[in-house]
């Protein structure tokens, strides 16, 4: 069965620039993310430079990978950048009580940090220790990564082995302060990062914007506290606030909640409710939006939401701390979807992190010893990457199926818009189990023509890629064509699709 859905797209009406920062990335010290992922250690049989696994370097460049958050999560409130520094073989170890309860020895530490991020053309996101640190820890490593003089820290980094300061654009002041980094309320939360924002000092040339660890999805009762301690409701105050952003985080599931279904056996049900909880972030980002606009008319405070994806029950046989999950067709779904809503929030939301990179929950890259997997949402990254950077462009849906989940209608098309250098891009996810849909977009504004039409699909939404079958689900061209102004291009079911239009 086939069905229609029309839509327009106005290719002479612009929005906001849509950040590349919104395709961010998360690395946390857990499971094998880091160690047995980005870390192979130098004497390792993986292709490596200075320990550093060269093939997940190329991969994650391909995309245009924008920032790199490290090192967590949860994970970052316990860590002490001092015992990362220095000779590995005599960094003290340390017990990771949050993941696994292993025993971890430091070797990825400040140092191969940065070389990851050169290496990737990453800007470095590094998430401070609030939780359990002091102020004076976190301004030291403010200090020791950006600091270009005599100064006791900059002093520090040159015994280790760096002379120049690095450029740190995004400092996180602790994770999750509702939680793991510390069980605070909203107020006593708001009067500590405004305390450690202060602190945390731009050292010569480098700018900080500092992040404000904010709500687990919609409690709004944590951007109003981190609102009204910079500002106050209806204020026109001049001076600047101490900390730049504010984030959140968002993590799907189909409704019984994190870690509690399995990722690649699923039902019908199970899958649109995914669908409709993952849809549901654009009601949890309005509301923080609005709570913002409201104390900062002047949008001088960003949006981030520092964690996103799916979460399900770890694979059988593997480290249930270790967070390792298969990775299908219906999370690539997820991120396709998730990214048309973060287009639309662009003036305000400004950056995203995907949770996490490599081998933990919805990973862009799955590794077995010396092979290598790309994951369905890898390819949703990739497909996607041409809007990093580019104007938003107006794109409403006139007509679509829709099918219903719960009390609520779960609309079967979503898709989104942008332009730059004269060459628009077109997502489209297409949400349907089992049926195909015809779409015509009513292109306005500008002549176009087709460049390029993809389209990332597989038999079943549960369809994965793994070592023997790494191309099981990876994007392929699809027939699109414009007559009179008008797109028209058959979505097979669940998939997701990108038209590439030169512009007259």
């Amino acid at each position: 069965m086939t069905a229609t859905a029309r839509a327009v797209v106005d290719l002479d009406v612009t929005g906001p620039v849509i950040s590349r920062h919104l395709y961010g990335h998360f690395a946390e010290h857990l499971g094998r993310c880091i160690y047995d992922g980005f870390w192979v250690g130098e004497d390792s049989p993986v292709p490596n430079e200075r320990g550093i696994r060269l093939d997940i370097v190329e991969a994650l460049r391909a995309v245009n990978i924008p920032n790199l958050r490290w090192p967590g999560g949860c994970f970052a409130d316990e860590y002490h950048w001092r015992d990362g520094i220095g000779p590995r073989d005599q960094r003290p170890r340390m017990a990771n009580t949050h993941w696994g309860d292993v025993i971890e020895n430091n070797h990825f530490g400040t140092h191969e940090f940065m070389d990851l991020c050169d290496m990737l053309g990453a800007d470095p996101y590094v998430n401070g220790n609030l939780g359990s640190g002091t102020v004076q820890e976190m301004a030291d490593w403010v200090e020791y990564l950006t600091r270009d003089d005599d100064s006791p820290m900059a002093r520090l980094r040159r015994e280790n082995g760096r002379d120049e300061p690095w450029k740190v654009p995004f400092w996180g002041l602790g994770n999750e302060a509702w939680g793991c980094g510390g069980t605070m309320s909203p107020e006593h939360y708001a009067n500590e990062a405004r305390r450690y924002a202060t602190f945390c000092r731009n050292h010569g040339g480098n700018q900080l914007t500092r992040i404000a660890a904010g709500a687990n999805e919609g409690d709004l009762r944590w951007t109003r506290a981190l609102m009204e301690a910079v500002n106050c409701l209806g204020c026109t105050k001049d001076d600047n606030p101490v900390y730049q952003a504010i984030s959140f985080h968002y993590y799907t599931h189909s409704g019984t909640g994190i870690n509690t279904e399995d990722a690649a056996g699923f039902t019908d049900d199970q899958y649109y409710r995914t669908m409709a909880y993952a849809a549901g972030i654009e009601r949890i980002v309005a509301a923080h939006v609005a709570l913002m606009d409201a104390y900062d008319p002047r949008g001088r405070i960003d949006l981030v939401c520092d964690e996103w994806g799916t979460w399900w029950n770890v694979e059988e046989g593997t480290n249930p701390g270790f967070l390792f999950q298969q990775n299908t067709v219906r999370d690539a779904l997820v991120a396709g979807l998730h990214f048309d809503i973060f287009h639309r929030h662009a003036r305000r939301l400004t950056m995203a992190n995907i949770a996490q990179t490599v081998n933990v929950l919805q990973a862009m890259i799955l590794t077995d010893g010396d092979s290598l997997v790309l994951t369905p949402t890898y390819h949703v990254f990739e497909m996607n990457k041409g809007h990093q950077d580019a104007l938003q462009l107006g794109a409403h849906i006139l007509e679509a199926p829709s099918e219903t989940v719960g009390d609520e209608e779960l609309p079967l098309l979503s898709f989104s818009a942008s332009v730059k250098d004269h060459r628009a891009l077109v997502s489209l996810t297409h949400l349907a189990a089992h049926d195909d849909l015809d779409v015509s977009i009513d292109l306005r504004g500008r002549a176009a023509s087709v460049a390029r039409a993809r389209v990332l699909s597989a038999e079943s939404a549960s369809a994965f890629n793994d070592p023997s079958a790494p191309d099981r689900v990876a994007p392929t061209p699809v027939e699109a064509q414009i007559d009179d102004g008008v797109l028209s291009v058959r979505l097979p079911a669940h998939s997701f699709a990108t038209i590439e239009l030169d512009l007259a």
